[in-house]
């Protein structure tokens, strides 16, 4: 949505400012609960606020009159609509734009006096100097509002950021959970605030990052406002998942449905008290989505660690450089040990060629041979219930920062004789799978084979997405060169949307059940999509899928949808998202991309590729240059957690060889040489 002001201060969303007056102030004052403005109150809050961690905050109870706050809620839920939207950092319900009532026919706004009653009293004067002194934020504007009425319904919940976008100051939550009903703790949906760390980057400039757990739990409950100060790289929040109903618990908890009001207070605007030139166009600079695409990368958890098979100390075997890629006795006799034998075959290695070559994507079922999975999942279901390995070992990490993603993971140590943790050795099917088969020269060799592509160095990531915690959010592949990226699924239990194949079934079919799946074709270096199927929908859903997503197209322009003037709109101040956490790419798009299921009839989705957590499946996918990729946050309602190990290949470009050929013979053409001639210059071409 667009937000229209008036640049001078004399219009606040399409209705006139006036002086205050003593009158107007009582007005203001009958709006909120009877000592708010008190100056022993005010003081009191400003103390709490100061000495508040792990940033500086508030929670206020029974900010408004009583009345008042029914009366709203009354109206939203009887004249507001509510839009179902899912991105990869959140998904609510959510309204239009609340800021913007004046703007509305006369009838429609005859049906929302106390919303509009509400809304002014938050922006009007006397309440702003209050959250400012309060806060020590500086002048707040009165043009510039921006609410929204956001509901967090069983399943929903928003991700960790930092609410930096554009020309926010101070961010405000106000509730409007049923009143009658009283929000208990264990329902979930709480703001949750994550402390920060200061480090030292390579350059000798400090950071400040995430930690993985929050600190503080603020839990719903009617007319409560809960605020902060806007800080870069500091005011990181989460919304905790509204949890669904447990069977035999008591369905007398009124739907478990977190309404509130979420908005922003921003710094003045032109011909206000306060304004300062340059100064939004600076902060915008400074948006949440430059800050997850770098800066402080060097202390991300995991980095991602490379390897060369050539390596002799990883001792998997050696392979020649520019030696045909064959598979030998010895490593089909290893790969039988963990793969379904028609795998194997070279019928189908070489229907897999045909099918990558044409998709530049697989989907692969009953990957891991009968026998071997079998023992697998045996082990993987006794962990995957066993909540006290959730914690962090000599084997098992906790990734960060949390504005990007969080999940357990381990990474193969790749010696030669692989041990795990502290000296103890490869005892299980797991340890074999991570730090033997997946690393092997031979399942190189067989990738490589069944892709047609000619593999480099490598990087292997075993993950467990916890449920009710973990999640990757929408990150991008900026190399030039794509990436062979793998995903092996070995997620032990059911219900999480994908079709189930029945344990032990031979994979005869799987190159078809391939083509069923979203893909990505490679079209003059960029991923082409084609329609298919969203993800199964709602209260069924419990997230945990793995999605690619188109990336920008460098040809859009920095327009907005709606601007006339093709303006240049700066990061984030356009269509921003009233969650919070903004648009998850560059405004180089028309709308927010990330958003890919706002609605039933929503056709464009940007989705290339899906891979919802399932057992013994293998996805095989080429990542070209700007395709975004992310692991949708776990619902706790699964029945489980999603266990996956993922690799990446670096890939060689076999076309530099065509490309030389081609180029030489360009240069036969037109001097006058025979064909005789062109021939023996594009061979000596190719040979060189």
């Amino acid at each position: 949505m667009k937000r229209k002001h008036e640049s001078k201060g004399s219009e606040a969303n399409g209705h006139a400012t006036k002086k205050t007056s003593k009158k107007q102030d009582k007005n203001v004052h009958s709006n909120f609960r009877d000592d708010l403005f008190e100056k022993k109150v005010l003081s009191g809050y400003v103390k709490e606020y100061k000495n508040s961690a792990p940033y500086k905050h508030a929670v206020i109870n029974s900010l408004i009159s009583d009345p008042l706050l029914r009366a709203v809620r009354s109206e939203i839920l009887e004249n507001i609509h509510f839009t179902p939207k899912e991105t990869d950092i959140y998904k609510i319900h959510q309204s239009g734009d609340l800021a913007n009532l004046s703007g509305l026919p006369s009838a429609a706004l005859q049906r929302l006096p106390s919303l509009l009653k509400l809304r002014d009293a938050l922006y009007s004067a006397e309440f702003r100097a209050w959250i400012a002194e309060v806060a020590g934020a500086g002048p707040l504007s009165g043009t510039k509002t921006d609410m929204a009425v956001n509901v967090y319904a069983p399943g929903c919940h928003l991700l960790c950021h930092d609410d930096v976008i554009g020309s926010r100051r101070v961010s405000y939550i106000l509730y409007l959970t049923d009143p009658d009903t009283p929000w208990k703790a264990e329902w979930g949906g709480a703001l949750r605030l994550y402390p920060t760390e200061k480090e030292k980057s390579a350059e000798g400039k400090e950071v400040l990052i995430p930690q993985s757990e929050w600190t503080k739990v603020i839990p719903p409950a009617w007319n409560q406002l809960s605020f902060f100060a806007v800080q870069p790289g500091e005011s990181f929040h989460d919304v905790e998942e509204v949890y669904k109903r447990a069977e035999g618990e008591s369905k007398e908890d009124g739907g478990r449905i977190r309404m509130a009001i979420s908005g922003w207070f921003h710094i003045p605007q032109e011909g206000e008290d306060g304004f300062v030139p340059g100064l939004e166009e600076k902060l915008a600079e400074r948006s949440t989505l430059q800050q997850l695409q770098g800066g402080a990368d060097e202390f991300d958890k995991p980095q991602t660690k490379w390897w060369d098979y050539s390596d002799k100390e990883v001792a998997r075997g050696t392979e020649k450089e520019g030696e045909e890629v064959e598979l030998t006795e010895e490593d089909l006799e290893f790969l039988l040990k963990f793969m379904t034998p028609h795998y194997l075959t070279p019928d189908t290695v070489e229907e897999l060629s045909e099918l990558f070559a044409e998709e530049s994507s697989l989907q692969l079922a009953n990957f891991l041979s009968k026998k071997y999975s079998a023992a697998l999942k045996e082990w993987l279901s006794k962990t995957d219930q066993d909540t006290k390995t959730w914690k962090e070992s000599a084997t098992w990490k906790i990734s960060n920062p949390p504005h990007k993603h969080r999940y357990m993971y381990r990474q193969p140590q790749l010696q030669k004789n692989p041990k795990v943790g502290k000296g103890k050795p490869l005892d299980s099917v797991y340890d074999e799978l991570v730090e033997k088969f997946l690393p092997s020269l031979a399942f190189k060799k067989w990738l490589s084979l069944a892709t047609g592509l000619t593999l480099k160095q490598s990087s292997l990531l075993a993950r467990r997405f916890r449920r009710g915690l973990d999640y990757t959010l929408a990150t991008s592949h900026d190399q030039e060169d794509p990436h062979l990226e793998f995903c092996l699924n070995i997620t032990p239990t059911t219900g999480w949307g994908a079709d189930e194949h029945p344990e032990g079934e031979e994979a005869d079919g799987a190159e078809e059940d391939s083509k069923k799946q979203k893909k990505s074709k490679k079209t003059n270096g960029k991923a082409k999509k084609e329609p298919e199927p969203e993800p199964e929908e709602d209260e069924d859903n419990v997230g945990g899928y793995e999605i690619y997503m188109a990336g920008d197209d460098d040809d859009d322009d920095m327009s907005v949808a709606g601007n006339e003037h093709e303006n240049n709109i700066p990061q984030g101040a356009a269509n921003p998202s009233a969650t919070g956490a903004g648009n998850r790419r560059s405004s180089k798009r028309k709308a927010d991309p990330a958003i890919y299921r706002a609605s039933a009839d929503d056709e464009d989705d940007g989705i290339l590729f899906s891979n919802p957590a399932a057992w013994n499946t293998m996805s095989i996918v080429l990542r070209d240059r700007g395709v975004l990729k992310f692991v949708k946050y776990v619902s706790k309602a699964a029945k489980g957690d999603r266990w996956d190990v993922t690799g990446a290949f670096e890939v060689e470009d076999d076309d530099d060889d065509d490309d030389d050929e081609e180029e030489n013979a360009d240069d036969g053409e037109g001097n006058g040489e025979d064909e005789e001639d062109e021939d023996e210059e594009e061979w000596n071409g190719f040979s060189d």
